[in-house]
This record gives C-alpha cells, structure tokens and sequence, in this order.
C-alpha cells in the first residue's frame, strides 16, 4: 500500500480538548488509525497520550472533525467525545508501562476513511531494517497551546531530527529524542517518517530508500532546572501496536518497561499539562 503519509496525516490529526469551566480548556492532539477485526471489520481508534485524557476531569471531550464544503473550503466542527462513565471511570484503554492511550469511536465516514492503517506504524524491526537513526529527520503534527494552521482545525506540521542514539531496540529504548521546540497541546501528536529526509549512508550505488511510517507519538518534553531545552520525547511506535491490541483483547501480551529517566541530568515534562486560552 502507498499513499502521501503527509497529507493523510493532516486529515487524519485532529485536536482534542476538554473546556475546564474557567474560560481555559486542556488540550491535546490524538490520531485516527484503522485497523481489521477478528470478524473482517474495519475498526476507527483514536491514540494519543495517556496523560492528555487523564488530565481532563469531565467525562465528555471534544474532538476536532473538520467538514469539507462543496465550494472547496473546509468547516471545524468538533464533536464530543465521551471518555470516562457515569462513575467517572476510564473509558480508554492505556499500555500499562507507557503513556499511551486508545478508544474505539464512531468517526464521521471521511474521518474514517483517512485513519491510516495499523500496518504503517513502525515494527520492532522498522529502524534497524532501514537503519534509521541520530541525524535522520522525522516530522510531528499537533496543536500547540491549542493552536491550528488554519481556522479549518488542521494541525500545525514542524520537523526535527532524531537527537538521540540508539534508538532500537524499542523494548530497551522504549523513547528517543526529537530536535524541536514542544508546547502544551503537541502531546498524543503522531512522529512520523515521511520520504528522502535521510541521512546519506555514502554508497551511491545503494542509497538509503525513502521509506513512510508511524514512528511513535509525542509524549513530552525535556526540562533542565525548568528550563525548556526544545527537544521532544517520542515514544515507539511498538507500544502504540501493543495498546491498540489491548483495545479489543485486554489479556493481550505486552512490554513492560520500568519508569527511566530519558536523558541524564534532567527531567521530562508533560507537553500537555498547562491549560490553554479558550
């Protein structure tokens, strides 16, 4: 399967947010990807960051659909989400170990026919198999301080380059770093991988390939003597495939990593945490 990674993220990002009642709201950024049940159907899940919904204290959110008009422009239209039950319970489901979450939603039919499928998340073997790694740039979409590219609701799309090394195996380097300036609102946001942005391997007979997939989603940000250093912490791609996995069977296997710190001598921030102006 080919498609423009790119452009079938931005339709496929949307932002997440929660009013507070004070006049702020928390927002955050979530994903659609589709993927087949047992049975044959296709099933719409919404990822983001753990934290971005347990940071919302209400049991309804709202997520940001974006409606396409017959005269070529776009319309926001966000419609609630409903993520804790009458008692105030969970209704996502989260990898135990990692901060990741996901929910089953009915998506309107656009949204989704543009989640991307399952297979274009990254496998255990994605980064060694296309010898990715420290230098290599990789692009994020998300909303930061609640911010979009345009009044439609899109995502705003940066780029940066993996700061970090090694970054695989995942289930021994459970997150890698990403050069570039995170805010509140860029959390749960897809890290992605998307054509020649790579590093020469210096073999001009056998380039490196252009290669696109999900390489992780956007968890938090990296502080030192809570000074904000512009570098993001991405979290493998294989927890987003474990948690989905959960979603429909809660007895599925997954990696368990003890809580380490990222990067020595400093700490790792929520990107989510500050409410945002209405």
């Amino acid at each position: 399967m080919v498609m423009d990674l790119s452009a079938q993220l931005m339709q496929a990002t949307v932002q997440l947010e929660q009013p507070l009642g004070d006049g702020t709201r928390t927002v955050g950024t979530g994903f659609l990807i589709s993927e087949t049940t047992p049975d044959g159907k296709p099933h719409t899940i919404l990822v983001t960051a753990n934290h971005v919904f347990d940071k919302m204290p209400g049991a309804n959110a709202r997520i940001g659909y974006r409606i396409a008009n017959a005269d070529g422009s776009w319309s926001y239209s966000p419609q609630p989400l409903r993520i804790r039950d009458g008692a105030g319970h969970p209704l996502w489901t989260h990898h135990p170990s990692r901060d990741v979450a996901a929910i089953a939603i009915t998506a309107p039919e656009a949204f989704a026919k543009a989640a991307i499928p399952e297979e274009y998340l990254a496998a255990d073997d994605t980064f060694s198999k296309y010898q990715v790694g420290a230098g290599d740039e990789m692009m994020a979409l998300g909303f930061p301080r609640g911010l979009a590219a345009n009044p439609a609701g899109f995502p705003i799309l940066r780029a940066g380059r993996v700061a970090s090394f090694p970054i695989a195996p995942a289930k021994i380097f459970p997150t890698f770093l990403l050069d570039f300036a995170v805010f509140p609102g860029n959390s749960g946001g897809p890290v992605f991988m998307s054509g020649p942005a790579r590093r020469s391997n210096g073999d001009p007979v056998q380039p490196r390939p252009d290669v696109e997939f999900i390489a992780g989603l956007l968890t938090q940000q990296v502080e030192l003597n809570s000074e904000r250093l512009d570098i993001g912490i991405v979290t493998n791609a294989k927890y987003i495939r474990e948690t989905l996995a959960l979603v429909s069977n809660p007895e599925a296997p997954v990696t368990v990593v003890a809580s380490q710190s990222t990067i020595s001598g400093a700490k790792a921030a929520s990107a989510e945490e500050a409410a945002t102006p209405q």
